[in-house]
C-alpha cells in the first residue's frame, strides 16, 4: 500500500503527519509513504529528519484586508493555486496513493482536492479547536474528517459537512517518542538531578521575535534568583541561530549564560526535554498541546494573536478551562509577568500535580495508531 501525507508551514502541522506515518509503518512494514509540503523551512527540516521522502509544491495562503498590497499578494496566490493544483494532480497520477491524509497548511487544499477528485480515499485532521479556511473548504470534499476536540465536529457540520458519521474526534496524533519518557528517565539521560526544578520554554518552530524580547527580562530575573540560591533550570528555544545568539549576548554579566540557563536555537530532542520539565511555557498550537497532554505536563500558555481565526486562543482556553494550563495574553505579557506566573506555579506543588492530572485526562496517546487504522480500513 502507498500513502500520501500533506502538511506544511509549521511543526504543528508536520509533527502529527509524521506521527501518522510512523503508525502506518508499524501497522504495514514496507508500505510506501510520501509527504507533500509547500517548500517551507519546517517541512524541509522535519520530514527528511524523520526519514521520509518529501515532494514540495509551492503554495501560499491568502491575506485578509483590501489594501492594494494585499490584493496584489492574493492575486499572485490565486495564480500559484492554479499551478499547485495542476502539480498536485500530476503527483497523484504518478504516485497513485491508496489513501491521502492532510494535517494542516495551505498545501492540503490542492493535494487533497486532487486526490478526492481521483477517487482516492482522503482524510483531513484538524488539531485546532477552530477549523481554519482550508479545513472548512476541504471538509465537504474529503472522505473523513478527524478532530482533536469533540466540539469541532459540530463546527464542521455547520460548514457543510452534513454526514455526522464521517466526523470523528480522535485527539491529535503525537510521535511515539513522546510516550517513551518519564520525567525520571528524561532527567537521567539529560544529566539533571531528580529533585531540581526544570522549566522549558519555546515559541513555535519558527520562534517569535516579540516573545524572545520578553525572555530577556525573564532570564535576567531567573539569574538573580539563581544567584540568591533560588531559581530554576531553564531551557529556552529561540527559534533560530540568530535569535539564540541575540539572547545569549543580552544575558548579564558577560554574555555567557550560567550553567542552569540553556539557550538554544531549537530543541531537537523535544520529547526528552519536555518530559524533563516541571512546567512548560509556550504557544498554544494544537500539536504542542497534544504533546503536553501525552506527557501530562503543566503549562503556561501565551497564544499567538497573529494566526488566522485566533485559533490558538481558543485552544488555550479549552486547555485552561479543563485545568491543565494557565493562559496569559501576549499584549499583557512582559518578562516580569511571565516570570512571576511561572514562579508562582512552581511554588504550588499541589496545583502543579493537579494540572498534570488534568493534562493526562486530555491526552490521546493512541490517536496516531487509531487514525492509521482508519485510513487502512478506508482502502
Amino acid at each position: 500500500m502507498k500513502f500520501l501525507l500533506a502538511a506544511g508551514g509549521s511543526a504543528g502541522h508536520i509533527n502529527p503527519a509524521i506521527a501518522i506515518a510512523d503508525a502506518l509503518r508499524r501497522a504495514l512494514p514496507g508500505c510506501g509513504i510520501i509527504f507533500v509540503g509547500a517548500g517551507r523551512k519546517a517541512e524541509n527540516k522535519l520530514v527528511p529528519e524523520a526519514g521520509y521522502e518529501l515532494e514540495n509544491i509551492e503554495m501560499r495562503g491568502l491575506k485578509r484586508g483590501l489594501s492594494p498590497k494585499n490584493l496584489g499578494y492574493n492575486a499572485r496566490a490565486a495564480a500559484m493555486l492554479l499551478t499547485a493544483s495542476r502539480r498536485a494532480e500530476r503527483l497523484i497520477t504518478s504516485y497513485a496513493p491508496d489513501a491521502a491524509v492532510g494535517t494542516g497548511g495551505y498545501i492540503c487544499y490542492p493535494v487533497l482536492k486532487a486526490a478526492a477528485k481521483a477517487g482516492i480515499p482522503t482524510a483531513l485532521h484538524e488539531s485546532n479547536s477552530e477549523p481554519g479556511l482550508t479545513a472548512r473548504l476541504l471538509s465537504a470534499v474529503v472522505t473523513r474528517v478527524y478532530t482533536a476536540f469533540p466540539k469541532s465536529a459540530e463546527q464542521y457540520r455547520q460548514a457543510g459537512y452534513k454526514d455526522p458519521a464521517r466526523v470523528s474526534a480522535l485527539g491529535t496524533p503525537v510521535r511515539e517518542s513522546f510516550l517513551e519518557y518519564t520525567r525520571e528517565s528524561a532527567r537521567d539521560e539529560l544529566g539533571f538531578r531528580a529533585d531540581e526544578t526544570v522549566v522549558v520554554s519555546f515559541w513555535g518552530s519558527l520562534g517569535a521575535s516579540g516573545m524572545n524580547e520578553r525572555m530577556k527580562g525573564f532570564i535576567a530575573r531567573n539569574i538573580r534568583e539563581l544567584e540568591a540560591g533560588r531559581g530554576f533550570r531553564h531551557i529556552h528555544a529561540a527559534g533560530s541561530e540568530q535569535a539564540a545568539a541575540v539572547l545569549k549576548k543580552a544575558v548579564p554579566p558577560d554574555g555567557k549564560p550560567p550553567d542552569f540557563i540553556d539557550i538554544r536555537a531549537y530543541i531537537d530532542d523535544m520529547p526528552r526535554v519536555m518530559a524533563s520539565a516541571d512546567l512548560v511555557l509556550c504557544r498554544a498550537g494544537g500539536s504542542t498541546l497534544a504533546e503536553l497532554s501525552a506527557l501530562g505536563r503543566a503549562a503556561a500558555l501565551v497564544p499567538s494573536p497573529y494566526v488566522a481565526n485566533d485559533e490558538q486562543t481558543q485552544n488555550a482556553l479549552a486547555m485552561s478551562e479543563n485545568g491543565g494550563a494557565v493562559m496569559l495574553r501576549e499584549p499583557e505579557s512582559t518578562g516580569d509577568t511571565l516570570f512571576e506566573t511561572v514562579a508562582e506555579l512552581l511554588r504550588d506543588k499541589t496545583k502543579l500535580k493537579e494540572m498534570e492530572e488534568h493534562q493526562k485526562q486530555l491526552g490521546s496517546p493512541t490517536a496516531a495508531g487509531r487514525l492509521a487504522e482508519e485510513m487502512i480500513a478506508l482502502i
